[in-house]
């Protein structure tokens, strides 16, 4: 069933989502002390059982300097400079196991996958902690750190995938100039916050992107993990105010208004999770050239391997068009 918005209403949408008067200041200074850390980029090679695909661990320096890892795919025997898509992850999973996530790198890119930090135990396995405590919260990642935009999870975790493309140019087998960002739901979200906060990046995927349009998404579902910001203001009453303020610094529709990166979005009309108006508030938003697919008899699947295969021949066709600019 719909759950949101029609397919004829959702182009009209607008969200109510303010810019906090700092935005801009405050993922300045945020950025400015990140890069203030030494990359430390460390790639060893992994054996694997592929035969077609080099997998390497990757470890850099993050928010704070932590390490964060990651994990780099290119074809076989390839010298470079190739093409690279970064890969952000959905939400509770990690960078999994070497083998996985293979289209990328079999299509002739390289391929880095960010772990997120203290994730990777809901569906896949992740191997980077988060060492910053916080105070009281709600299960889940979403209000950690909730009560000051300073403290938010996710001020780290945006950070990091920044840090994970400026990572990743720095390596020989890189194609500097032509690298990309994707990613689904949560890894939507971030890929969205990291073409901002970039600027520079070559072409940008959002499938059913998470953390978007939070005044709005907060209010019309109960699904998770969304809900876990409801139940964290059921409990916390008075701290309404303070968390939407909060959130305000870290909603796709504010980094949109931002964003000029050539991009391709998704959402789905029956997407219980990331329901399509908040997907249409980042989307309608977005300053730079853009295009939206969406999926009318789909949830937040989206549109699966469609999505996937659609992805490749759009980063290659953006691809082209760095190279022979």
């Amino acid at each position: 069933m719909l759950t949101d918005l029609t397919a004829a209403e959702l182009p009209h949408y607008r969200s109510a989502q303010a810019d906090p008067s700092d935005f801009d200041d405050f993922w300045r200074a945020t950025l400015a002390n990140a890069r203030t850390y030494d990359l430390g980029v460390v790639v060893e090679r992994v054996e694997t059982a592929l035969t077609t695909i080099d997998v390497y661990d990757v470890t850099f320096a993050g928010y704070g300097g932590d390490p964060i890892k990651a994990w780099l795919r290119v074809p076989a025997g390839a010298t470079g400079p190739l093409p690279t898509v970064v890969e952000y992850i959905g939400y509770g999973g990690g960078r999994g196991r070497a083998e996985e996530r293979l289209l990328f790198s079999a299509s002739g890119f390289a391929h880095l996958v960010m772990d997120t930090r203290g994730q990777g135990s809901a569906w896949s396995v992740g191997d980077t902690p988060d060492p910053h405590g916080s105070v009281s919260h709600g299960p889940g990642f979403l209000t950690v750190g909730i009560d000051s935009p300073e403290n938010y999870y996710y001020r780290r975790v945006f950070t990091d995938a920044v840090r994970a493309v400026e990572a990743v140019r720095s390596l020989d087998i890189v194609d500097s100039s032509r690298v990309a960002v994707y990613g689904g739901s949560q890894g939507g979200g971030i890929s969205l916050a990291a073409t901002a906060l970039l600027g520079d990046v070559a072409a940008s995927i959002f499938l059913v992107p998470f953390l978007c349009d939070f005044p709005r998404v907060t209010l019309i579902t109960d699904n998770d993990p969304y809900k876990e910001i409801g139940r964290y203001l059921n409990i916390h009453r008075d701290s309404t105010e303070a968390v939407h303020r909060t959130l305000a610094y870290f909603d796709g529709v504010n980094f949109a208004k931002r964003a000029t990166t050539p991009a391709l979005f998704t959402a789905a009309l029956m997407d219980p999770i990331c329901p399509p108006s908040s997907v249409y508030g980042a989307f309608n938003n977005y300053v730079g050239d853009k295009d939206i697919t969406l999926w009318q008899y789909n949830g937040h699947e989206g549109g699966g391997t469609d999505d996937e295969i659609r992805a490749v021949h759009w980063f290659r066709d953006r691809f082209a068009e760095v190279e022979t600019a």
